[in-house]
């Protein structure tokens, strides 16, 4: 007889957007195979998703309780009704995901369905609540609680907020009384559109969610999220100092590229999946690096390098790293100058095509031009010396190797650029811009780069691990492989990841 196929509809649901990426059940037991198992054996743990959208956490959660208690319960429905009453708990982010999550854990639109595998509830809401949120605007018109713009957000009871509960009500008010977990875990939205300077302008939302459920200081707490926050990320600076100094993180599962989680869901910088133990510090923490689901190196280290103050993703460059930092080098950021070098945006089109009278040479995307002294708002001291100019932004997707940064040229005196370029320099003559661009095209130095790019703009800080060197003469990856005394696996490593730049 041919076996019936019965598919997990959680595994067919369509993402909502790159904000609310659903998790598949697959991925919600790589997260749930990360706490120690026998928190599924005790009746007594407490397990919150304060961001449920399908309920699949939730699902899976009562699933491996179903059968860690069966011989201490060995009544199903009794064992049913504990779970569902006394040990999981969930809030949806909206009307729609709690309709979802109720479904997919109590297997009814109401926890006191008729076909609800419960019995013990007497409401239709269960252990899985939404109560609809408004923002609290300050003064600026900005929400207090999430950053949300009241032009975007302030809407009628007919359209949803996105003010989501966990992060402006107190656990005290969402279940009327004061809750403890041992486990928090979920996947909490990752944007919010503020519609500020463009119209698909976003701001980070995740780290609020994560910054509340450690308020709630539970023993286990275990999120996946947008890994931008390692290195960059607009608002984020102070998440990244709390995270990279946070003594209780145990585990880092870091995937480069996001689709490797989330099918057909690109999130530049990709994703990582942390779990914190709050009942024990950790001098060094477990970080494993996946490409699909293959898991390509692992490596207990701590989350800051000496001198860094940001997340090293590669575990393979940090011995690399470790050699260049012991000749103690100037930096090469200390070069690069700011976005926006000359106070033009890359829109700007009020250049002439041909050269005039003490005309400037203006070099933008697609476009070379020509403008006078008077339209350059900044850096004007920039436009008589040499320099070498570089995308600001340049990313790439798929498997490696990259490229990590466009092919530098050479910026000639008397010339400027729009928000397009980036300025290294400047620098006493061209001969010494040859030699840099030379060091730029390295595979070394674009590695030493990619240790802080985790995003498509190449703002000066992602050249924070570079090093500086003599420019009286060009650089090859071979001179500084003997530099720095790379052995072959080092060598093997920056060739694997970084492809020529012709």
């Amino acid at each position: 007889m041919k076996e019936r196929y019965a598919p997990d509809i959680l595994n067919c649901l369509a993402n909502l957007s790159s904000d609310e990426v659903f998790t598949s059940p697959e991925l919600a037991n790589r997260m749930l195979d990360l706490l120690p198992q026998e928190l599924f054996r005790s009746p007594k743990t407490r397990f919150l998703d304060p961001c449920s959208k399908s309920g699949v956490f939730l699902r899976e959660i009562a699933k491996r309780l179903l059968a860690g208690l069966e011989e201490q319960m060995p009544d199903l429905q009794q064992r049913i009704d504990h779970i569902m009453t006394k040990q999981v708990f969930g809030i949806a982010c909206t009307d729609l995901t709690a309709e979802m999550s109720r479904r997919t854990l109590y297997c009814s639109k109401q926890a006191n369905g008729e076909y609800s595998v419960s019995t013990a509830f007497h409401d239709g809401h269960g252990n899985l609540l939404y109560e609809r949120c408004h923002h609290t605007w300050n003064v600026q018109g900005r929400c207090e609680h999430c950053g949300a713009s009241k032009g975007e957000y302030l809407r009628t009871d007919s359209r949803e907020t996105y003010a989501y509960p966990f992060i402006h009500k107190s656990i005290k008010e969402i279940f009327y009384k004061d809750m403890q977990f041992d486990v928090i875990i979920g996947n909490p939205p990752y944007q919010l559109n503020v519609g500020v300077e463009k119209e698909n302008y976003a701001i980070a939302i995740y780290h609020k969610f994560v910054q509340q459920a450690k308020k709630l200081n539970p023993r286990y707490l275990c999120m996946i999220i947008p890994a931008r926050w390692y290195a960059g990320g607009r608002g984020l600076d102070e998440f990244r100092d709390e995270m990279l100094h946070d003594e209780y993180i145990k585990t880092i599962l870091d995937y480069p590229n996001s689709t490797d989680c989330f099918p057909g869901v690109d999130l530049a910088g990709g994703v990582c999946i942390f779990l914190r133990e709050a009942t024990q510090k950790h001098k060094e923490v477990r970080i494993v690096s996946y490409k699909g689901n293959e898991m390509t190196s692992e490596m207990d280290r701590p989350l800051l390098e000496k001198g860094l103050n940001t997340l090293v993703r590669h575990n393979k460059a940090i011995t690399i790293l470790r050699k260049v930092q012991l000749y103690k080098e100037s930096t090469f950021d200390s070069v690069v100058g700011p976005q926006t070098p000359f106070g033009f945006v890359s829109s700007f089109r009020d250049f002439k095509e041909k050269p005039f009278l003490n005309s400037i040479k203006y070099y933008t995307y697609g476009f070379t031009g020509y403008v006078s002294l008077d339209q350059v708002k900044k850096n004007q001291q920039w436009i008589k010396p040499h320099k070498v100019y570089i995308s600001k932004a340049y990313g790439e997707r798929g498997d490696f190797p990259y490229l990590f940064l466009g092919k530098p040229f050479y910026g000639e005196p008397n010339s400027c650029c729009s928000q397009t370029y980036l300025v290294v320099g400047p620098f006493e003559n061209k001969n010494i811009c040859e030699n840099v661009m030379t060091y730029i095209s390295t595979k070394f130095f674009r590695c030493m780069v990619m240790l802080k790019k985790n995003a498509q703009d190449n703002m000066s800080y992602v050249f924070g691990c570079v090093p500086m060197q003599d420019f009286s003469h060009p650089w090859t990856d071979e001179m500084l492989y003997k530099k720095y005394g790379l052995d072959k696996d080092e060598i093997a490593f920056i060739e694997s990841m970084i492809r020529p730049m012709e």
